[in-house]
């Protein structure tokens, strides 16, 4: 009797890594965070300085409207994410100290940014500007946190607010984010984004497009000898959704009233969303 020979076939299975967009670069989602991390080692001491370059200084006025916008009470828990230099959360210490609080409730704010080096700015500026923990008065305080927007490392419904200027667009995955900030927040909290956007008007967003990619690569690396830092930061903003497509995405994350508001002709949005 003929002998049987079993065969078994082999299948191998080939796992495609997903891509995303780094700029107008496709690069491998597990290149992303470090590329854009190695961007803002590059560029965390000239900060204030390519905000005034890709803005012409306006940066701080649409951030001093941000925290209008926020209006912070006292006893709030805020967390600032991308915050790193402390921008946003230097103003929100700064307008909390305007305000009455008789019944001396406390406040506090953690700065919190995937970059280190960001951050060691944002402490030294603290310090400079006497709002450090052992500075500031016995009822406001402040933190500083390394972290991952994609993978908080605080409880469920920890804070009463969530601010993000200038950050969320260099995510990988900003539903992530999106859904990382609803879990942080308490029933009742506030996302908010402060974000460069488009403009509605095509002839004004040519213009805006001519200074953007003719002037903030060369002025950067004039100024910070960055051309390339400057040219992801610039398309990164055009790789952004649109406002009505970003306000559709906080509100797939569970956020309920969701709106935006722009400011200097839509350059930039302040969106806004509640956890109830």
């Amino acid at each position: 009797m003929p002998k049987r020979t079993a065969t078994m076939a082999t299948t191998t299975t080939t796992t495609t890594e997903q891509t995303t967009h780094f700029g107008y670069q496709t690069v491998k989602e597990s290149e992303k965070q470090q590329k854009v991390r190695e961007v803002f080692e590059q560029v965390a001491k000239s900060y204030d300085l390519m905000n005034d370059a890709m803005s012409l200084g306006i940066h701080r006025v649409w951030k001093d409207i941000f925290i209008e916008r926020l209006g912070p009470t006292h006893g709030m828990r805020l967390l600032d994410m991308a915050g790193g230099t402390g921008d946003i959360s230097f103003r929100y210490l700064k307008y909390l100290a305007k305000q009455p609080n008789p019944e001396q409730r406390s406040s506090h704010v953690t700065v919190s940014d995937i970059n280190q080096e960001m951050l060691n700015v944002g402490e030294a500026r603290a310090r400079q500007l006497g709002l450090t923990v052992d500075q500031l008065p016995s009822v406001a305080s402040i933190d500083w946190r390394c972290a991952d927007a994609e993978k908080l490392p605080f409880n469920d419904d920890s804070f009463t607010a969530y601010t993000i200027a200038f950050g969320i667009r260099n995510c990988t995955h900003v539903d992530k984010v999106l859904s990382e900030a609803y879990r942080v927040l308490q029933p009742g909290g506030r996302f908010m984004c402060l974000e460069f956007s488009h403009l509605e008007n095509e002839a004004m967003q040519w213009l805006y497009d001519q200074y953007s990619f003719q002037v903030i690569p060369p002025m950067g690396q004039l100024l910070a000898g960055q051309w390339h830092a400057y040219q992801y930061l610039v398309e990164s903003i055009r790789r952004f959704p649109r406002q009505d497509q970003f306000k559709a995405m906080i509100e797939e994350a569970g956020f309920v009233h969701a709106s935006y508001e722009n400011l200097t002709f839509g350059v930039v949005s302040i969106h806004s969303g509640f956890k109830l």
